[in-house]
């Protein structure tokens, strides 16, 4: 298992190299970018039930069900977003002309 420092670190280096992709990304493209990155959210919740799974302590077990169900939210929140994207590209039939 990843100790400390250790962990802070790839935590952290993790954060700085999202943040700094995810900010070149035009605004246009931010929704397609998000529809075609769900699956990188099912990694995320599948990684995060692995380490409750492996929690010992209390603390890991809080910490881990945590994770699960923000990765859940995320995961969800994706498809959301995607569903509603899709949404706005069919055609309205039967509205008024």
């Amino acid at each position: 298992m990843i100790e400390g420092y250790t962990a802070l670190y790839i935590f952290m280096l993790a954060g700085f190299t999202g943040y700094e992709v995810i900010s070149r990304v035009p605004v246009i493209l931010h929704t397609p970018l998000m529809s075609g990155s769900n699956f990188v959210h099912g990694i995320v919740l599948v990684g995060a039930m692995v380490a409750l799974g492996g929690a010992n302590s209390f603390t890991e077990q809080v910490i881990g069900f945590f994770a699960v169900l923000l990765g859940a939210g995320n995961a969800v929140g994706g498809y959301v977003v995607t569903e509603r994207m899709l949404d706005m590209f069919k055609s309205s039939k039967g509205a008024a002309k």
